[in-house]
């Protein structure tokens, strides 16, 4: 994986110490996320399958300086991806936000919600 922007491992809640085998990989096109020692099992998910992020941080978390990080994807494998107790977490979750959202544009892949009403039922919105 080349150009990576943040490479993390998954931290123990207890200091924030680095003792597992979970590290996360971050480029302009994909989350990686390596597991194992034995058996390895790597997962990817492109940027512009990302389409929430959420910051999650409990006391101990912002007392250690870790945070976890939640994608929702429209990824197959998976749905919601969770980068758990990681450093740098608000400048992680930023940059995905960012790029996710370029990465959609670049791939003309963007999701235009239609809000307007349609309150005489002819499926068109009325206007005001």
């Amino acid at each position: 994986m080349e150009d990576v922007k943040f490479r993390e491992r998954k931290r123990w809640l207890f200091f924030g110490l680095p003792w597992t085998f979970t590290v996360y990989s971050i480029n302009d096109e994909l989350v990686r996320i390596d597991r194992g020692f034995f058996n390895k099992q790597q997962d990817d998910c492109y940027l512009y399958k990302i389409q929430d992020v959420r910051l999650n941080r409990s006391l101990f978390e912002r007392i250690v300086g870790i945070g976890t990080i939640e994608c929702l994807t429209g990824d197959n494998t998976d749905k919601n991806l969770v980068l758990i107790h990681v450093k740098h977490a608000q400048e992680i979750k930023d940059y995905l936000v960012k790029e996710s959202e370029n990465a959609r544009l670049k791939r003309r892949t963007v999701n235009m919600l239609d809000i307007g009403a349609d309150m005489d039922g002819d499926g068109m919105p009325d206007g005001n």
